[in-house]
């Protein structure tokens, strides 16, 4: 079967906003089965796990992003794994949103997976294989007050999985995505003891997911060659309905 043959060997893993929570959690889980795995960083945090590649990179910025795959590239080969995690949010109500904080998160959530999935598929359609995971969020799915800007970037990752998906037709390249629910990461800890509260009500669960949990799926997708622009839902049951 085709791809088959990556199985049994390390691959070339890069993870956008890998330095934190779910992106971490993530990579951590590829360099745990012995894949070579590159993760960007934009601040002053690079991870410090000695078997994760940090490579400064901030999505918004094509130069950045063609750097840093050719920092992953001469490290680890060609990138045939890519995990679009990276994302930022400027939560407020529509009246009282600006412009800047509309496309800032854009440019960052949706634009900066554009800018990542358009570099790999290069090496991933001269290798003839390759797998993209998508990291959206549950507000993309049923939305979320004071997120118009967040769920709207978090929606178009879905479209945007489904239209490369007919693209890439049957070469073993995969496009798909995650949508976590309210997961145990520094940007749910800013939440309010209310939010908090009224996410945990719509979720059956009764808990946040670990970042761990949402790492088992972006794990599957990464494995799974016949998967082609789906959503997977990590949300505990939140989203049953929508």
């Amino acid at each position: 079967m085709a791809g088959t043959g990556e199985r049994d060997e390390a691959r070339s893993v890069f993870v956008t906003g890998g330095n934190r929570g779910i992106g971490l959690a993530i990579a951590r889980r590829f360099a745990a089965a012995g894949d070579r795995v590159a993760v960007t960083f934009r601040g002053d945090r690079p991870p410090t796990d000695e078997n994760l590649l940090a490579v400064r990179c901030d999505v918004t910025d094509g130069q950045q992003v063609d750097q840093a795959f050719k920092e992953a590239e001469t490290a680890h080969g060609p990138v045939t794994v890519l995990v679009a995690n990276a994302g930022v949010t400027h939560d407020r109500l529509l009246v009282r949103m600006s412009e800047e904080d509309f496309t800032s998160v854009i440019d960052t959530n949706l634009t900066g997976a554009f800018r990542v999935a358009r570099r790999a598929v290069r090496g991933m359609l001269a290798r003839g294989h390759g797998r993209i995971v998508l990291v959206s969020s549950t507000a993309a799915l049923h939305g979320a007050a004071g997120q118009t800007n967040y769920a709207a970037a978090k929606a178009g990752l879905v479209g945007f999985a489904r239209s490369l998906t007919h693209e890439l037709g049957p070469r073993d390249i995969t496009c798909n995505v995650v949508a976590p629910g309210l997961t145990e990461t520094d940007m749910s800890r800013a939440l309010t003891e209310e939010q908090r509260q009224h996410l945990l009500s719509n979720t059956p669960a009764g808990r946040p997911a670990h970042p761990d949990e949402v790492a088992d799926a972006v794990e599957f997708l990464a494995r799974a060659g016949y998967v082609r622009g789906a959503v997977i839902p990590v949300d505990g049951g939140a989203g049953l309905g929508h």
